[in-house]
């Protein structure tokens, strides 16, 4: 009785939200600070205190009410609620095109182009050569095809999109022929067949895991049979005992048989990375010259623009798959249509896209480049000069990411940081709760970083979090 007498005498004194609201729009720091936000932030946090005297079972452990504690937590919930979400920080894992630290970043004249579009109106929908409604394929349709040597172009918001919307076209009710080597999962678990599914399309899978021939084709071709589908294994790679057929062997059959013949290529590139002593990757334009009728692939991967899916093709069969309904749902909107365009116009001459293009620049990126940059941030961190900070110049191996070039390791080099009395996961930890966090990994109880991804503008964020560290843990036991 006497235990549940303290509990309430507690509770009764926790601040009514009208009053601590009251006392907060005083406060003119917060001015800028929607009403609505405080008083989620007063509820939140009234009702935490709440909690706590409830749940605490041993009541002579109970704290009194701190009024001040309340009015700070309020007013620190309130200043995160106005923060971005999304944020930008500093990639130095080494994975160029990194799912989840926003695949590529765009170059300069993309962001220019979308701020251009953005903030204004925009010709997205209108021919200004007739005065009349246009297509928004037409920003970029030009571009693809000028590049890809296809007949017809368009863009929808990513690839899965574009196959979904292919097949759906093409196929749904009636059979597509792929081969069991080929049914892929993608990113986030989705696969290949669910894909398929989705699309209405039947999946007639041929051959084994590691070999198909053309005679599977050929055996699998029924009255049924709509469509024959190529999927470029991009994110795996199978070796030893294998066998498939190239897609020009495939157009041979579907034009013969009168199927239409699709590839889903992936990530898709227009440069040949073996050029740069990378490993091969059919380009879109091989696809196009092999007699595809249809062919998709990413915008945001290797290609380095914004995240996009992009067919291209025969004309009658693009100008089939812009009439199906599932194309508006699934359309590109003028932002990504900008950004995308502005790429695009760096392929034009592949010098000038391997220069501007963050991803393709930071792929190709020769190791002595590399090394000069880790050198320079090695000095960056030297010039804290603090006894417990070492870092060392490290070689290393870069990713392409992004599900591509699966069995490419990109010579590299990097920073091996440890502080004296720290672990790498408290370091790991520090650096990911910086503002803007810095990425890193792991490895022999060392935080690594990357060079290849990270640019020299970003140099002193590193610094700055490394010094705020060492400050933060002044004199403190191991943690």
């Amino acid at each position: 009785m006497k235990k549940h007498s303290l509990k309430n005498e507690i509770l009764k004194k926790l601040p009514k939200v009208d009053g601590v609201l009251l006392e907060i729009l005083e406060n003119s720091e917060f001015d800028a600070i929607p009403r609505s936000v405080i008083l989620k932030s007063a509820r939140e946090t009234i009702e935490t205190e709440r909690r706590r005297i409830i749940e605490t079972a041993d009541e002579s452990t109970l704290k009194n009410i701190d009024h001040d504690f309340i009015i700070n937590e309020i007013m620190a919930k309130s200043l995160k609620a106005m923060k971005p979400n999304l944020i930008p920080l500093v990639n130095a894992t080494g994975v160029v095109i990194h799912t989840n630290l926003g695949r590529s970043p765009l170059c300069r004249d993309a962001l220019d182009q979308i701020m251009l579009v953005a903030r204004g109106f925009s010709n997205l929908e209108f021919n200004l050569a007739t005065g009349k409604r246009g297509i928004r394929y037409a920003a970029v349709e030009e571009l693809v095809c000028e590049i890809s040597g296809a007949e017809a172009a368009m863009a929808v918001n990513n690839n899965a999109a574009a196959v979904m919307l292919c097949l759906d076209t093409l196929a749904r009710g009636r059979e597509a022929i792929v081969s069991r080597g080929e049914l892929v999962e993608i990113g986030g678990s989705f696969r290949i067949p669910d894909v398929m599914t989705k699309s209405g399309a039947i999946l007639r899978e041929i051959g084994t895991t590691n070999r198909t021939h053309l005679r599977d084709y050929e055996a699998a071709i029924n009255e049924n049979t709509a469509l024959i589908l190529k999927v470029h294994t991009s994110n795996f790679a199978v070796m030893g005992f294998t066998s498939n057929v190239p897609l020009s062997e495939l157009s041979d059959l579907g034009k013969k048989q009168g199927i239409p013949v699709m590839e889903d290529l992936g990530s898709g590139t227009f440069i040949d990375f073996s050029k740069y002593g990378m490993v091969y990757e059919p380009t879109v334009q091989e696809s196009v010259a092999s007699g595809a009728d249809v062919i998709s692939f990413s915008g945001d991967k290797l290609l380095g623009g914004p995240q996009a899916g992009i067919i291209v093709g025969k004309k009658e069969i693009i100008a089939e798959i812009r009439k199906n309904p599932l194309t508006r749902a699934l359309r590109i909107d003028k932002m990504t249509l900008a950004g995308l365009e502005a790429t695009l116009r760096h392929y034009r001459e592949e010098k000038d896209a391997v220069s501007k293009i963050p991803t393709l620049r930071m792929l190709t990126m020769p190791v002595e480049t590399i090394e000069a940059k880790a050198l320079a941030l090695k000095n960056e961190i030297d010039g804290l000069n603090h006894p417990d900070l070492e870092a060392r110049i490290l070689p290393l191996s870069s990713k392409a990411g992004g599900g591509s070039l699966p069995a490419q390791n990109l010579p590299s080099k990097g920073i091996g940081l440890s502080i004296k009395n720290m672990s790498a996961n408290r370091i790991e930890k520090e650096m990911r709760g910086n503002t803007p966090p810095v990425i890193g990994r792991i490895e022999e109880d060392l935080f690594i970083m990357d060079l290849r991804t990270i640019e020299p503008d970003e140099f002193d964020t590193i610094k700055e979090a490394l010094a705020l560290i060492l400050q933060k843990y002044k004199g403190m036991p191991h943690v």
